[in-house]
C-alpha cells in the first residue's frame, strides 16, 4: 500500500504508454526506482513517526520498595510498598510538540519533492545528449555515404580526363577521417547509456528509446517567472521550518511551566500478633498529587533563544535561495534565447549551403574543376548540422533546468 501511495505521489500524472517510451515515462521509472529518491521518501516517512512520539504522554513510573526492617504502625508492620505515578506536561505542551513535529515532517516532504524535481532534470540532462549522439552518428553515416559517392564521381572524372587524382585522394582522406569520427561516436554511446540507465536504477545494457525529432517550443518572455518563488519546494521547505521553529519556541515556553502528576501508593501491612485491633493488618492505599518546580530557568531560556535564532537563520536562507533562483532563472533564460537564435541561424545556414552545394556540384560535373570547393561546402553543411543537433540538445536541457527551478512537474 505504501509503495502504491509513493507511486501516485511521485508520478504526478505521468503514465506509461503501451508502446514507445517517452521522456515522461522515463521520469516515472526513475521516480519509482531511483535509490536516492526512495531514500528521501523513507526519510520523510521516518520523520512522520516523530509526530506520534511528540504527542504522547511520558511513560508512567512504577516503583516497588521492600522494608528490610519493617516500619511498625498501630495496625501492623509495613512490609512492602508499590507506587505508580503519571506526569502530565503543562496544558498545550503536547499539541505544541506535535505541531513542531508535523511541520518538520512537511518540510521533509518538500525536500523530497525538490529531490524528485532535481531527478527529473538529471534524467532529461542525460536523455538529450543521447538524442544529440544519435543525430551526430546519423550525420556522420550520411557523410560517409556522400563521400563514397563523391569518390566514385571523382574517379570517373579522372578517368574521363575531367579531374585529377588529387581529388580522389582528397576524398579518400576525408573518408578515413569520417570513419574514425564515427567509431569514436559509437564508443561514446555506452557511457551515456550507462549514466542514463543508472539514474533509472536499471541494468546498464537496457535499451533506451530516443525521440526522432526535437522542436523549438513557443515560450513567452518571463516564462513562469512569477510563479517561481511561490511553488518552489526549496522555499516551501524553509517556510515550514520557520513555522516549526515558532512552534518550537512555544514548546520551550510551555516546557518551562510546571508539570503535574497523579499517583497511587499501595502499602502492604502485616498483622499484629500481640493484640487484636480494628483494621489490624489492613493495607494502605494513598492517592498522591505531584508537581515539578522548573526553577532552573537557563535551559528553557536557551531553548527559546535557539528557536528564535533558527527562525532568523531560515528567513535568511529563504532570501538567499530566492536570490539564487532569480539569478539562475536569468542565466537559464539567456541559454534558451541563445540556443534558439543559434538553431534558427544553423537551419538558415544549412539551407543556403545546400543551395550553394548544388550550384558547385553542377559546375564540377560539367568542368571537373573546383572539386575542393564542393567538398568544403559539403563539410560546411555537416558542420552546421552537427551544431544544430548540439544546440537542440542544449536548448532542451536548459528548458529542463527551467522546469526544475520553477518546480514544473508535468
Amino acid at each position: 500500500m505504501k509503495k502504491f501511495i509513493l507511486i501516485i505521489c511521485i508520478a504526478m500524472g505521468f503514465h506509461l504508454s503501451g508502446n514507445a517510451q517517452t521522456l515522461e515515462d522515463y521520469f516515472q521509472i526513475a521516480a519509482e526506482n531511483n535509490p536516492g529518491l526512495l531514500a528521501k521518501y523513507k526519510n520523510f516517512e521516518a520523520t512522520m513517526q516523530r509526530v506520534t512520539q511528540a504527542s504522547s504522554l511520558p511513560d508512567p513510573n512504577l516503583s516497588f520498595g521492600y522494608f528490610i526492617s519493617p516500619v511498625e504502625t498501630r495496625v501492623g508492620p509495613q512490609q512492602a510498598r508499590f507506587s505508580m505515578t503519571q506526569m502530565f506536561p503543562w496544558f498545550g505542551t503536547l499539541n505544541a510538540q506535535e505541531n513542531t513535529a508535523s511541520l518538520l515532517a512537511e518540510a521533509k516532504y518538500q525536500e523530497f519533492l525538490d529531490a524528485r524535481n532535481k531527478l527529473y532534470y538529471q534524467v532529461a540532462a542525460s536523455y538529450y545528449p543521447l538524442y544529440e549522439l544519435e543525430k551526430l552518428i546519423s550525420i556522420e553515416e550520411e557523410n560517409q555515404r556522400i563521400l563514397s559517392s563523391y569518390k566514385e564521381i571523382a574517379t570517373v572524372q579522372f578517368q574521363n580526363d575531367k579531374g585529377s587524382m588529387v581529388d580522389v585522394l582528397r576524398v579518400d582522406i576525408m573518408l578515413k577521417d569520417a570513419t574514425t569520427d564515427l567509431s569514436i561516436l559509437n564508443q561514446k554511446k555506452k557511457p551515456l547509456e550507462t549514466r542514463f540507465n543508472k539514474l533509472l536504477n536499471r541494468n546498464e545494457n537496457e535499451s533506451i528509446e530516443i525521440i526522432d525529432t526535437l522542436l523549438l517550443k513557443e515560450i513567452t518572455q518571463e516564462f513562469r517567472k512569477d510563479s517561481m518563488l511561490v511553488a518552489n519546494p526549496l522555499l516551501e521547505e524553509l517556510n515550514l521550518k520557520v513555522l516549526a521553529s515558532q512552534a518550537q519556541e512555544r514548546t520551550a515556553i510551555k516546557q518551562g511551566l510546571p508539570k503535574f502528576g497523579i499517583g497511587l501508593d499501595y502499602v502492604i501491612v502485616g498483622e499484629r500478633t500481640d493484640m487484636t485491633l480494628e483494621d489490624n493488618g489492613k493495607d494502605v492505599l494513598m492517592p498522591m498529587v505531584t508537581m515539578s518546580l522548573p526553577i532552573f530557568r537557563g535551559k528553557y531560556k536557551a531553548a527559546q533563544n535557539e528557536a528564535q535564532l533558527m527562525q532568523e537563520s531560515y528567513e535568511l536562507q529563504k532570501e538567499e535561495v530566492a536570490n539564487r533562483l532569480i539569478s539562475s532563472y536569468e542565466m537559464i533564460w539567456y541559454k534558451i534565447q541563445k540556443q534558439t537564435e543559434l538553431i534558427v541561424l544553423y537551419e538558415a545556414q544549412i539551407q543556403e549551403s545546400e543551395q550553394s552545394l548544388n550550384l558547385l556540384f553542377s559546375a564540377y560535373s560539367n568542368s571537373g574543376k573546383d572539386f575542393e570547393e564542393v567538398l568544403r561546402m559539403q563539410q560546411q553543411i555537416l558542420k552546421y548540422q552537427r551544431m544544430k543537433a548540439t544546440a537542440l540538445s542544449d536548448y532542451h536541457i536548459a528548458l529542463a533546468e527551467l522546469d526544475y527551478i520553477t518546480a514544473k512537474t508535468k
